[in-house]
């Protein structure tokens, strides 16, 4: 496979990382997004911002620079039929606004191939899991029935282990990388599909990024696995450190969720573990404790859950919710979990009685 590829890419915040690194590769991508934000990235293109190992400052990626093209566009006038991939990269809740739902239903009766870079798993990726009853599930989604618009076999997940946010007070089509660490995506059912992806992996890992005079391999790969259980090694990180940085009070940073109590968040991110074993997993699909503590020492602000829910919004993606019923389904239970749990539906509560009033 030696065509440039189109990739649509639903969201341009996050989304735009990855995209960015498509597009060094040498492939061209759609981003759909805000027209206020559409209208930036067309004008200006897209910043990465990202650090790179022996680099004293970050490295700026200007996507005007690369070998593929970045667009930007609304959802009413992606013509999905010329897309050979899709990419999932908004928040899970933002996929049932009618505009984003009459998209993701074109890109179903297209049966274009989807790759969910969100930390909420897609219902339909969840449906490749043998085992599991995922109507019961539905209730952890801000709105199921948009999954149902997907086919399982057409529906991958790549865990989205790079951090990055939208500095305040810059540009929309301004993105930071905190930290630089790779895609890591699961095989779709086909062949084909997964072929795809390793074409881009391939790709990505075979680009290269000017930087004084020399040419250098920029940080955040993709990686492709045959294992459809490697994303779910996010759950631990997500379930230690993102949600425990909600409380009832005041929104604390990853780093310090984590390290605070070592232990108590040693215990909890091997309890995810063992549940994602217990659903198939190899161990050595999953990330050490350690190595994700040791990460998340340079985590220093809260998770985009909490600062979501700071800012008063109504829904969140609830992966804390997904764990804690997947895990009933397999008879395992831990009060830490559903500690988190209870204090993420009590913040929501508030944002929902502050709406109401």
């Amino acid at each position: 496979m030696s065509k440039t590829l189109e990739i649509l890419v639903l969201g341009a915040s996050y989304g735009s990382l990855l995209g960015s690194k498509i597009a060094l590769a040498g492939h061209n991508v759609h981003l759909i997004c805000l027209p206020q934000e559409a209208d930036a990235i067309n004008s200006d293109g897209v910043e990465i911002r990202m650090p790179v190992r022996g680099q004293s400052e970050p490295v700026i990626i200007d996507s005007k620079k690369l070998r593929g093209k970045i667009t930007a566009g609304d959802p009413l006038s992606a013509e999905v039929e010329r897309f050979d991939l899709v990419a999932l990269a908004m928040q899970e809740p933002q996929y049932r606004l009618d505009e984003i739902r009459a998209l993701l239903e074109r890109i179903g009766k297209a049966a274009i191939p989807c790759m969910s870079i969100m930390n909420m798993p897609p219902l339909p990726y969840l449906k490749r899991i043998p085992g599991l009853d995922c109507d019961a599930l539905r209730e952890c989604y801000a709105d199921a029935s948009v999954w149902d618009l997907l086919d399982p076999a057409l529906v991958t997940l790549c865990s989205p282990d790079p951090q990055a946010f939208r500095p305040p007070d810059e540009p929309s089509n301004v993105l930071q990388v905190t930290l630089p660490t790779n895609f890591k995506a699961a095989r779709f059912e086909s062949d084909e599909h997964t072929a795809l992806l390793r074409h881009l992996e391939q790709d990505i890992l075979a680009s290269t990024f000017p930087v004084a005079g020399a040419e250098i391999v920029l940080p955040v790969k993709l990686r492709v696995h045959e294992s459809i259980f490697v994303p779910m090694a996010k759950w631990s990180m997500l379930l230690t450190g993102n949600y425990r940085c909600i409380q009832r009070e005041e929104m604390i940073a990853i780093r310090d969720a984590v390290h605070t109590d070592v232990a108590e968040s040693a215990r909890i991110y091997n309890w995810v573990a063992d549940l994602c074993v217990t659903l198939g997993a190899d161990r050595n699909d999953l990330v050490p404790f350690e190595k994700y503590a040791n990460a998340a020492e340079g985590l220093l602000k809260p998770s985009s859950a909490a600062r979501a829910l700071d800012n008063a919004v109504q829904f969140i993606e609830r992966v804390d919710l997904l764990v804690r019923n997947v895990a009933r389904q397999k008879g395992m239970h831990d009060p830490a979990i559903d500690k988190i749990v209870d204090t993420v539906e009590f913040r929501l509560q508030q944002n929902r009685m502050r709406k109401a009033s």
